[in-house]
């Protein structure tokens, strides 16, 4: 029994198994710090909840046999002594598997079930199938035998307490095959023409045509580029719940959302290759815009946050998106989304500006997406220079936008509201050589060792110049032999794994190295972009890594942090071909 193999291969244990539109994969990853000793599948609709164990057994003892894992973007494999387990995605909703000489343990991850929780398992006639049904997802999960046979089956139809589960074996020298299914209540009994190596090289098919879509530009100089490609595929789902396109969730690990920026930085990674999908990453978050104009916290399938906002990088994020796109967006989209970005920006100069003040202010660091950076250690509700920048930019686009759209007298409106806010911006915030940060109750300005504090570099060519210098040259001192480090390495705030007061993300880089090139400071900015692709390409795609030792820290499956290797490694791929 054989099957191809291609494509990049990964550790199941950073990156889960999945395909392009599924809400579940296959991972050992269970939640935030918990890992389980066998694989199981993991659903990430109604939260992130894992509902099935795949054990592969020792065919003479009937225990856990020891197994190699190994996985590539078509295919995942088990193999022992005794034979292999192949598992492969027909579809989003249905996975195939085949065996030889390893039988394989389907089991119910919860050994408990109540009337609230817990998975339901027993037999269903009418389709000669096995039939989990899970408190926590709402949804079924449906196991068909194709060829070998179905044994050990138990607590079919059992309350209460204990295992419920079927093994999937075949006799000597012979193989099985199943599906499973994930449904929402019933269909037709599985039936499928295709072979088992079909399916896989479908799925090989599909990912394949989707990386040369996105990374056309891919060459050995950019040896991450497939997988981070393929960690962005694999965590796109489709429209479910309250997801209301197809969207690139920040992971399929834990943090299973779409956080109102991080979705930008999908955005432009796709733009180029994948056009329509990138529009809808940008747009996702502006379906569920309130009335006050403000974007969610976040959204996922089953909830929308709006007890806080993140910032307004989405003038920034759509002028660059614009230019990546192959086709103009025709008028009656941009104008939808003009009206959108307008009232996102009203939201900031209304319910975020105190009576008499030029300038908005975040109410907690999570409005910032820097949660816990030091710059709001004295104090939460406060006037930031990065805030001031990113709505500036905005003010920028939309000026643009509403000239575009024969509209003169909104342009000279968002134009003069740029410039005034620049303006207070400098006159309130900037001291001799550098920003502070002002507290709107308290009135006390501070500076801090964040490299949230010089995040107005954003602003690349609207800075004046002596400005723009004094950042770059402070910037720089934040750099380690992998990156940016968010808080000052010699700081005695400094964390190695201290979230935003330490280790290096992905979107303050690409904001930095993008602000730094417009404002004409290149060699920082291609020494910058030079250490995160390394980085990337030792480390892989982490949520964040340890500044002073490169490794991944949390979630290591991050969607964003893969967008910026792309946008970063096609930038540098395109100047060496200039």
């Amino acid at each position: 029994m054989t099957a191809a193999r291609s494509g990049p291969a990964f550790s199941v244990h950073d990156i889960p198994f999945s395909t392009r539109g599924s809400w579940f994969g296959i991972s050992p990853v269970l939640a935030e710090r918990t890992r389980a000793e066998d694989l199981h599948l993991v659903s990430h609709q109604n939260g992130m909840h894992a509902v099935l164990s795949l054990v592969p057994l020792d065919p003479a003892t009937g225990e856990r046999a020891k197994t190699r894992v190994e996985a590539a973007p078509g295919l995942l494999t088990w193999t022992g002594a005794a034979g292999r387990v192949d598992l492969a995605f027909e579809s989003p909703d249905t996975v195939r598997l085949r065996g030889a000489g390893l039988p394989l343990r389907i089991s119910a991850a919860a050994r408990t079930l109540t009337p609230f929780s817990g998975t339901y398992f027993y037999r269903e006639p009418a389709a000669d199938a096995y039939v989990f049904t899970s408190y926590e997802t709402g949804r079924r999960y449906r196991v068909t035998v194709l060829s070998g046979s179905a044994a050990a089956v138990s607590g079919s139809q059992m309350l209460g307490s204990g295992e419920r589960g079927v093994s999937v074996t075949a006799g000597t020298g012979a193989s099985w095959e199943a599906a499973v299914e994930e449904l929402d209540s019933a269909r037709l009994p599985y039936t499928s023409s295709q072979t088992f190596d079909a399916v896989v090289a479908a799925a090989e098919h599909a990912f394949a045509a989707f990386v040369d879509a996105v990374a056309p530009w891919r060459s050995q100089a950019t040896p991450a580029a497939s997988l981070a490609a393929y960690v962005i595929w694999s965590a796109t789902v489709r429209p479910a719940g309250l997801v209301t396109r197809p969207a690139v969730l920040m992971s399929k690990h834990w943090m299973d959302k779409v956080w109102s920026w991080d979705h930008c930085f999908n955005a432009l990674a796709l733009a180029p290759g994948a056009p329509a999908l990138a529009w809808d990453q940008f747009c996702l978050p502006f379906d569920h815009q309130d009335e006050t104009g403000a974007l969610p916290d976040s959204v996922t399938h089953s909830e929308v946050l709006h007890n806080f906002v993140k910032p307004p990088i989405h003038g920034w994020t759509l002028s660059h998106l614009r230019s990546r796109l192959p086709e103009p967006i025709g008028r009656s989209e941009l104008a939808k989304i003009y009206g959108r970005l307008a009232r996102w920006t009203d939201f900031w100069l209304t319910a975020r500006r105190a009576p008499g003040a030029a300038l908005p202010h975040y109410q907690h660091g999570n409005d910032s997406g820097w949660d816990n950076a030091t710059t709001f250690d004295p104090e939460r509700v406060v006037v930031t220079a990065d805030l001031a920048a990113f709505l500036i930019l905005q003010l920028h686009e939309l000026a643009r936008l509403a000239a575009e759209l024969d509209l003169p007298d909104q342009a000279r409106r968002w134009a003069r509201t740029a410039a005034a806010t620049q303006a207070a911006m400098l006159d309130e915030l900037w001291t001799p050589g550098r920003f502070v940060t002002r507290g709107v109750d308290s009135a006390a300005t501070w500076g801090s060792s964040s490299l949230l504090d010089l995040m107005p570099i954003a602003l690349g060519e609207h800075l004046p110049e002596h400005i723009g210098k004094t950042l770059a040259d402070r910037i720089e001192t934040h750099l380690t032999p992998y990156g940016l480090a968010t808080e000052h390495p010699t700081s005695p705030h400094y964390r190695a794994d201290g979230y935003w007061r330490g280790p290096i993300w992905a979107p303050a880089t690409v904001l930095i190295e993008d602000g730094l090139r417009r404002a004409g400071h290149h060699r920082l900015a291609d020494e910058i972009s030079a250490r995160f692709r390394a980085l990337c390409e030792t480390h892989g795609f982490a949520e964040n890594f340890d500044a002073l030792a490169g490794t991944g820290l949390r979630d290591r499956a991050y969607t964003w942090t893969a967008s910026s290797y792309l946008l970063l490694a096609e930038a540098h791929a395109r100047r060496d071909s200039r």
